[in-house]
């Protein structure tokens, strides 16, 4: 019998990684299913804010189902390897949050109204056209997140509501995105 069964745990996760390994996505909904909620209070302890916690749970199982070829049973057991994706991503998103912690933001040269869409506030931005060309190189959903929330000052939850998104997707795009256009303008 498996340790997983010993533990208290419903399915035996080395043969469910190993099935996702094989493409089988309803073995990775097994895994979803039965760790999902521990998962995200581990990742939530670690970040403290549910939404990255969701966010790293989230690409976890990505990561997962990309990387289960790599999972060899020799070198442990399937819920540390799990584990250990989660803490390295949620490692990661720390880290990355950190790195947008400043007080510089793109500013348009004038306070658009809350009305105003986005690509017309992108058309105005002063000293603009590195930043113009980078914020162009963005998926036009990704393009009008940023510029909502920083050319016009909407909250992540507000905007949220407008797109009819989900607050964590928001803001793990808006946060992405910011990433992107960091890079781009390296």
């Amino acid at each position: 019998m498996a340790v997983h069964a010993a533990q208290g745990h419903g399915i035996d996760v080395e043969r469910a990684l190993e099935a996702c390994a094989s493409g089988d996505k309803n073995a990775l909904r097994r895994i979803y299913d039965q760790e999902c909620p521990r998962m995200i209070g581990v990742a939530q302890r670690m970040l403290k804010r549910r939404a990255l916690a969701e966010e790293a749970v989230q690409d976890t199982f990505i990561l997962i189902w990309r990387n289960a070829t790599r999972y060899d049973r020799q070198r442990g057991a399937g819920l540390t390897w799990i584990y250990a994706i989660l803490r390295n991503r949620s490692l990661s998103i720390l880290r990355d949050e950190r790195r947008l912690e400043t007080d510089e933001s793109p500013v348009a040269a004038e306070v658009p109204s809350e009305e105003e869409d986005p690509e017309a506030v992108m058309s105005r931005l002063s000293d603009g056209e590195a930043l113009r060309g980078c914020l162009e190189t963005l998926p036009a959903p990704r393009r009008s997140m940023v510029l909502l929330a920083f050319a016009t000052g909407l909250s992540h939850g507000e905007i949220a509501g407008r797109v009819g998104m989900p607050l964590g997707t928001v803001k793990s795009w808006i946060r992405r995105s910011l990433l992107a256009l960091r890079e781009c303008l390296r």
